[in-house]
């Protein structure tokens, strides 16, 4: 398995690099020096994915951190797409539909390709700050006082590349709902907590108008899990690990623990010990960042599960991947009595593109049916 994961993320990308160098090599008829450079100024990108992850950005000026961390991390999306366009015209020539001369010193060639990649990453920056507002209706047959009108998101990724200006607005978005609650499902920080303690952003946090109640995810574990909880505190967000929460004694939130924690407690668990009360029928939420094993919060009776993780892969065709993978990994789904919503995130990891996906927030409706 280690040597699989070891292939993906590094054997790879280089392919990809050297593939896609060449290519540019043959096409750009300049001279080679003006080649040599422009390969190594992409190769530079890329290596900043890198160091982006091992967090060598959190020494510098929070201005060109950002800047450094969307180049890098855009970097691997623009090379997925590049590769895919030369792969797509390497099979013309092999069918005989393309011809050589399209891919040899071509300045018309080139400038094509270019916009066309240009307009393709255009869209996406685009589409992804439009973010989809999802209506759901959840009818249970368990009493509740009133309706619960609820504000659902997960992966906001708070960081270098969502930074406080950007979350103000999703804060405005929940707000003019007038939410009973809202609940978030893991990866509210993205990696390094330089960014969202340099801009206050738990300040923003407090702005928000309803109760909020979160489970940790994979990247809580990344930026270092008592850190994060400080921030959790401070952000005046309830924080459920393996714990519970009862609003007016009639809807339970069970917050799991991250996966990554391989001694968390099982599901069955939780529900048993934390959740119900015997004299009253309680209606039951479970928070769950990565959406595996689905059919153990069936056989634990849960009414309504909370994920998120996927991000749906954030462009296409990586969705493919990711629609086999899971089970459900994005959009409501039904397993028994048990409900489920699959979030593809209000932010994103890395480079704002969404191509093929979208980012969203749900706005869901409990109510006695």
């Amino acid at each position: 398995m280690r040597l699989m994961w070891m292939f993906v993320f590094m054997v790879l990308p280089l392919l990809a690099i050297v593939y896609v160098a060449w290519h540019v090599w043959v096409l750009l008829p300049v001279p080679a020096v003006w080649k040599v450079v422009l390969i190594l100024v992409g190769i530079l990108c890329f290596s900043m994915l890198f160091m982006s992850v091992a967090r060598r950005f959190d020494s510098l000026p929070l201005p060109v951190a950002q800047v450094l961390y969307e180049v890098g991390t855009s970097s691997l999306i623009v090379l997925l797409y590049l590769v895919m366009l030369f792969l797509v015209l390497d099979l013309g020539r092999l069918v005989h539909l393309v011809p050589r001369s399209l891919l040899y010193h071509n300045w018309q060639s080139a400038l094509v390709f270019f916009l066309l990649i240009l307009g393709v990453f255009i869209y996406g920056n685009l589409h992804y700050y439009n973010k989809v507002r999802v209506v759901l209706d959840i009818p249970t047959s368990k009493p509740l006082p009133k309706p619960y009108k609820v504000v659902m998101v997960s992966d906001l990724h708070l960081g270098y590349h969502n930074p406080r200006k950007e979350f103000a607005r999703w804060v405005d978005l929940i707000n003019a709902e007038q939410p009973d609650f809202i609940l978030i499902a893991g990866d509210i920080i993205d990696g390094s907590m330089r960014p969202l303690l340099e801009e206050n952003m738990a300040e923003e946090f407090r702005r928000l108008k309803a109760p909020v109640y979160a489970c940790l995810g994979n990247h809580e574990y990344y930026a270092g899990t008592p850190e994060a909880q400080q921030f959790y505190k401070d952000a005046g967000i309830h924080l459920l690990i393996d714990e519970a929460a009862v609003i007016d004694s009639s809807i339970v939130i069970i917050g799991r623990d991250d996966r990554t924690n391989m001694r968390r407690k099982p599901v069955k668990e939780l529900v048993n010990s934390l959740s119900l009360n015997p004299s009253i029928s309680q209606y039951s939420i479970v928070l769950d960042h990565q959406p595996y094993n689905l059919d153990r919060t069936e056989e634990a009776g849960v009414d309504f599960q909370l994920s998120g993780h996927t991000h749906r892969g954030q462009v296409w065709p990586v969705s493919w991947i990711t629609d086999a993978i899971y089970e459900k990994s994005w959009g409501s789904h039904q397993r028994g009595t048990t409900q489920y919503y699959v979030s593809s995130g209000i932010g994103i990891w890395g480079g704002k593109f969404r191509i093929g996906t979208q980012s969203e927030y749900l706005v869901a409706t409990i109510k006695h049916q």
